[in-house]
């Protein structure tokens, strides 16, 4: 097992290493040639600016079994259908049985911004956001574990 990163813009990128050491589990973040991420610990994989190319350089790189941490509901979709596990900035496990939901309301608020619509948009991130990502990203690896 593994932890593979959809590292631009992931706000949690200290908490999955810090809890990845404790388990002893490797990390590879995956990041375009705008970022620059060096923690020490995790292997860095930087891909050209291309649409989608961090999408599939880690997609990829997914064995069954693996986590992903990614905002993404196309990555982890994809994520899913390698029979590997898919989490995100938030805490929420993505799972063959939430995915399709996720997509279709993605679909309707595109749908509405597109026709000049207003959708909500993301709340500013609390302290609170990043102990639920740890402690899902914590049972989840312990459920795989086991």
């Amino acid at each position: 097992m593994k932890i593979l990163v959809d590292a631009d813009g992931c706000p949690v990128k200290n908490i999955i290493v810090k809890v990845a050491k404790e388990y002893n589990i490797p990390v590879i973040m995956f990041t375009d040639t705008s970022h620059l991420i060096d923690d020490g610990y995790s292997k860095v994989v930087t891909v050209g600016k291309g649409l989608d190319s961090v999408d599939f350089a880690l997609i990829n790189n997914v064995n069954k079994g693996d986590i992903i941490v990614t905002q993404d509901y196309g990555l982890a979709t994809m994520a899913l259908s390698k029979k590997s596990y898919a989490i995100n900035q938030n805490g929420l496990i993505y799972t063959n049985e939430n995915i399709d939901r996720l997509l279709f309301q993605r679909y309707l608020y595109r749908k509405t911004r597109k026709a000049g619509g207003k959708t909500v948009n993301p709340k500013k991130r609390k302290k609170d956001d990043n102990q639920r990502f740890e402690k899902s990203l914590r049972n989840l690896i312990a459920n795989i574990i086991v």
